[in-house]
């Protein structure tokens, strides 16, 4: 329950970064002009809570080694796009009203962010796992 907490932490952590920087971007493209109304500030911070949530739960799988890598991505991006479409359409963050082409659009270029935040973490991890391997080696070396 405690790794699923800090998953979480993290993964709200993240959404809302990105929440404030895609919100700064929008600001500047707006000239400061960009205006929120009926409570759609709260309902997309909520929807960042989520998402964390929906992306940083699920990342427990990890832990599990009777599931083989390509599974554990599969369930942990799998479970986490799917909060992050139903979020997205909730809160307007997919502009359905743009049509089908511009929501398709939304949807890949969603994809392609995800992919990319989940492959720098999968790099982070890579390397530390190499330090760690490395050093298990050096001690080995060094006790012979």
């Amino acid at each position: 329950m405690r790794k699923i907490f800090k998953s979480s932490l993290i993964g709200i952590g993240i959404a809302l970064a990105v929440f404030t920087l895609v919100g700064i971007v929008f600001d500047f493209s707006f000239g400061g002009t960009f205006l929120m109304e009926g409570h759609s500030y709260t309902k997309m911070a909520v929807g960042c809570i989520l998402v964390g949530i929906g992306f940083g739960a699920p990342s427990i799988v990890y832990g599990n080694d009777a599931l083989a890598y390509p599974l554990q991505v599969s369930l942990h991006l799998g479970i986490g796009f799917a909060v992050l479409m139903i979020v997205s359409f909730t809160v307007g963050w997919i502009p359905a009203s743009l049509g089908i082409g511009a929501a398709i659009g939304y949807i890949a270029a969603d994809l392609v962010f995800v992919l990319l935040i989940w492959f720098g973490f999968y790099r982070h991890y890579r390397k530390e796992a190499e330090l760690m391997n490395s050093k298990i080696q050096e001690k080995a070396g060094r006790a012979e």
